[in-house]
């Protein structure tokens, strides 16, 4: 029986992953950057312009949005420290998708560099 690491290591052994020096270059230069992280981790602090699509949700927004429909779409993908955003590669290449990367290391390795990281801003009540 497989565990969720097994599943992660094979993911990572069929996906494109990208080191953090080369990440700041790819998110620029991708058609598409998404965030597979939950709403509260999104929330806490991301990749300027970074789409926000839970892993769980992946497949049903992707195959409900006409405009994300092209499978030659350049697509950059992160999580926390890179095993969702794998399993999320893995199943957008199995959808079609064939230019589909990951970042090592994730958001973690993203911020450990130094790299910009947006926070939505709350509105004052005062």
């Amino acid at each position: 029986m497989k565990t969720a690491h097994d599943l992660v290591v094979a993911a990572k052994a069929r996906v494109a992953e990208i080191t953090v020096d080369e990440a700041e270059a790819a998110v620029r230069g991708a058609d598409l950057v998404i965030d597979v992280r939950e709403a509260d981790e999104f929330a806490a602090g991301h990749i300027p312009g970074a789409t926000h699509i839970p892993r769980g949700l992946l497949e049903f927004r992707l195959s409900g949005a006409p405009e994300l429909g092209a499978r030659d779409l350049d697509v950059l993908l992160y999580c926390k420290t890179s095993g969702r955003a794998a399993l999320a590669a893995c199943a957008m290449q199995d959808m079609g998708y064939t230019r589909v990367r990951s970042i090592a290391g994730g958001f973690d390795a993203w911020a450990a560099a130094g790299k910009p990281v947006e926070q939505p801003s709350l509105p004052s009540f005062e």
